[in-house]
């Protein structure tokens, strides 16, 4: 198992040399390799000054010179990083490759991080002093690892002169919507011909209409979540709200399908599909099994190059999920949050840095899950009894980040951390094996006969 860190380790490297292109001088290029290394070491916090003492450095300030004042063009950095993806998860190779847009913030103390402001962010779940951030995750068959982002600049910092000369906000930065971030994110991978074939994304997204057009005018697909006032036009004519669409579907029109498997089980839903006047464009329904009021709704364009149909619709629906992991992998285990900086381009630095280190891991896990999934068969039934053995769940990015750190440690550290990494991949198995069966009683499956 330790073969898998030592793998992820050339990776990182890989990546680093590759991204090294960007920097005018030789010293901060090795500062951030110091830097991307210590984001992947077990540092409970990582900030500017202990991410320098991890490096051996003698103070914070080479560290922070990368960030703030260093000649690097932190863009072009994130570029590399998204080709290197792109290129490791076989994007190319996936008609069914996904752009998931979606934005994720950090809490603050204080006025002065650039951006910040009292609002809406996910991580609390409330309206707190926080920044936010708009991400883009790839996503295929293999994996996912983030590949864009660009800080959110409110109104009342783009429009303030002083706030402005004080954070450093670059002047052809301005204020844009989340959508029109998120538009940013893809014009810069359709400009290096790595957007894939189809966007996902949340009502945020879903309802802006110069996003969606976007995708048209570049020939992507797209599922896009919209809100349940959201009008479309039915092949009558009629123009309604979604939720109003909802209330002329047959009960036989409903479909039952999973969007994909999920650690619990495959993820089943009732789905329906409402024809609009536009062969190309069509409202998607999702009803939850048990609850007939839980329903989502979502605005799909299928492009003339490609069939229509449910299912498709349905498989990127549910690729939703990819960028949330991502969030909580990139703040739990590489510090995607963690930065105390106050100006913008070096919040920008930070997030590709981060980027770089989540990436290295995630190919690596997408690399190696064919080989590390010994998992036993799932239950077919619920009155089926649990298996002797439950086998290993394929290794995870937290996992592969566990075993980059036991390279370098010998003897006794490097037997026992590995037989934990065994312990917890086997402990986690039984317990998906325990859920799914759960989830098999819920669902509404024949008795065995």
């Amino acid at each position: 198992m330790v073969a898998a860190g030592e793998v992820a380790g050339q990776c990182r490297d890989e990546l680093l040399a590759r991204v090294g292109v960007v920097f005018a001088r030789r010293e901060p290029r090795l500062q951030a390799g110091k830097y991307v290394r210590a984001l992947t070491a077990d540092l409970p916090r990582k900030n500017g000054w202990q991410i320098a003492e991890w490096a051996g450095d003698a103070t914070p300030d080479k560290t922070q010179r990368l960030l703030d004042h260093a000649v690097w063009d932190e863009h072009a950095a994130m570029g590399v990083v998204a080709e290197f993806v792109a290129e490791r998860l076989a994007v190319a190779d996936d008609a069914l490759a996904v752009v998931v847009l979606d934005e994720s913030g950090q809490e603050k103390k204080g006025t002065s991080t650039c951006g910040v402001k009292r609002q809406y962010v996910g991580c609390a779940g409330r309206v707190s002093n926080a920044v936010n951030v708009v991400y883009a995750t790839l996503a295929t068959h293999r994996g996912h690892a983030l590949v864009g982002a660009r800080p959110y600049l409110p109104r009342e910092w783009a429009d303030d002169d002083q706030r402005r000369a004080r954070a450093k906000v670059p002047d052809d930065v301005v204020f844009k919507t989340k959508p029109a971030l998120a538009t940013d994110i893809l014009t810069d991978l359709h400009a290096t011909g790595l957007l894939p074939p189809w966007a996902t994304g949340d009502e945020v997204y879903g309802r802006d209409k110069t996003l969606r057009e976007f995708c048209e005018q570049h020939d992507r697909g797209y599922v896009f979540g919209v809100p349940c006032s959201f009008g479309v036009t039915l092949t009558s004519g009629r123009r309604v709200r979604a939720d109003q669409a909802l209330k002329l579907v047959p009960p036989k029109a409903w479909n039952l399908a999973s969007c994909g498997a999920g650690s619990k089980g495959e993820r089943t839903y009732w789905w329906a599909w409402i024809a609009t006047t536009s062969q190309r464009h069509h409202l998607l329904v999702r009803r939850n099994l048990n609850d007939p009021t839980d329903v989502a709704f979502f605005y799909a364009y299928i492009p003339a190059n490609r069939p229509a149909t449910l299912s498709t619709l349905i498989a990127i629906a549910g690729r939703r999920w990819p960028v949330e992991e991502d969030f909580q992998v990139g703040k739990d285990q590489f510090g995607l949050d963690h930065s105390q900086v106050r100006l913008y381009t070096a919040l920008l630095r930070h997030l590709v840095l981060t980027m770089i280190a989540l990436a290295a891991c995630a190919v690596t896990a997408a690399a190696l899950r064919p080989v590390a999934n010994t998992l036993a068969p799932p239950p077919t039934h619920p009155d089926d009894q649990p298996p002797e053995d439950p086998g290993l769940i394929p290794l995870t990015v937290a996992e592969i980040k566990r075993l980059t750190n036991l390279v370098t440690r010998t003897g006794q550290e490097l037997a026992h951390h590995p037989r934990w990494s065994w312990w917890r991949r086997r402990h986690q198995a039984r317990a998906r094996w325990f859920h799914h069966r759960t989830r098999l009683r819920r669902s509404p499956l024949p008795a065995r006969t």
